[in-house]
């Protein structure tokens, strides 16, 4: 297992600047997803510390040694990308073992790596077909095979699981993180999907245009944002963000509760029935909730509530809250504690 630290890493390209100051600290052994909307630098951290992208400035460290000008195969990672990037022509036994023969590897000990490797993710039985003959869920899995062969302490992963659907990719996630546990790997990920995110990770880096947003477990992310980004990025449907004036919820006689420019309040912590009035204005019904989109004073304000629940758009209804599920942000959108 390796810890991997980055110190002040930037990118910049003439007048663009990918990433600004990047200060992290991934622990040994644990799963580290980088999480972001596109164009958040995601990828060109991950690359920084794969070796195939040059800081502009800053060090990369791993497991204390500084790698920050070393290449890539003397970095001590394996990394799994989106495409899978298999050789059509070979085997899957010969794509798996493709690295260990350009290292000239003994066959003896190739041979074994690979018995190993393939026992572990199901493969076995499939060794001797080629990469057109196997579902987009073994592809994945040669290509990890093909990470995991060369016994690296670090994985890198660039949003592995997008190009699966939605079915294959939960249960990819469920035997991504029992491999990495089971195998006591450092893995750093890559996605734009929250939910790959708060289900694999011990630590989400939530970055915005360049920058460390908030860096945290799924928990604490979840449950304290530290800014109006991350409360927004985080949560389906996402946090609810209403405009504060004179200490009241814009255009309504609802009291924010303190002062503050904005109040963060999660759709399920919303309920039905209470002392705020409100208006239906749109309806979401997807079997085991109800979303409504309603209307507080001049804001708009979604609830998630149970999906036996039956309104129609145009109706009044009341809503009520607990203050211990508010949030509160300041006008640049940083929290107020």
């Amino acid at each position: 297992m390796s810890s991997i630290q980055l110190v002040d890493v930037a990118k910049r390209w003439d007048s663009t600047t990918a990433l600004e100051g990047i200060d992290l600290e991934i622990a040994s052994g644990s799963f580290c997803v980088l999480l972001g909307p596109s164009g958040c630098g995601k990828s060109t951290t991950l690359r920084i510390i794969a070796g195939l992208e040059t800081a502009s400035s800053g060090r990369v460290l791993i497991d204390g040694r500084d790698v920050t000008d070393l290449p890539p195969a003397e970095r001590g990672i394996a990394m799994v990308f989106q495409n899978y990037a298999l050789f059509p022509h070979l085997t899957v036994a010969d794509n798996i073992t493709f690295g260990l023969s350009v290292r000239r590897m003994a066959a003896a000990e190739a041979s074994k790596r690979l018995a190993e490797t393939a026992e572990l993710l199901g493969l076995t039985a499939l060794l001797a077909r080629k990469p057109s003959q196997l579902s987009g869920g073994q592809q994945q899995r040669v290509a990890l095979a093909r990470a995991l062969v060369a016994q690296a302490k670090v994985c890198l992963m660039d949003e592995p699981l997008s190009n699966l659907d939605a079915q294959l990719r939960q249960e990819m996630r469920a035997e991504l993180r029992q491999l990495q546990q089971r195998l006591g790997l450092t893995v750093v990920y890559v996605t734009h999907d929250q939910a790959e995110a708060m289900s694999m990770a011990d630590q989400v880096v939530l970055l915005n245009r360049g920058r460390v947003e908030q860096a945290a477990t799924p928990r604490s992310l979840y449950a304290a944002p530290a800014t109006t980004f991350a409360a927004s990025f985080i949560g389906t449907p996402a946090m609810n963000l209403l405009r504060v004036a004179d200490g009241r919820i814009a255009g309504s006689d609802v009291a924010a509760g303190r002062t503050a420019d904005w109040l963060g309040l999660r759709p399920e912590s919303v309920t039905l029935g209470g002392r705020v009035p409100a208006r239906v204005r749109s309806v979401e019904y997807l079997g085991a909730d109800l979303i409504l989109h309603c209307g507080v004073g001049s804001e708009s304000l979604t609830v998630r509530t149970g999906g036996q629940a039956e309104l129609a758009t145009g109706s009044e209804v009341l809503l009520d809250w607990p203050d211990t599920a508010l949030h509160y942000f300041d006008a640049e959108g940083r929290r107020i504690h």
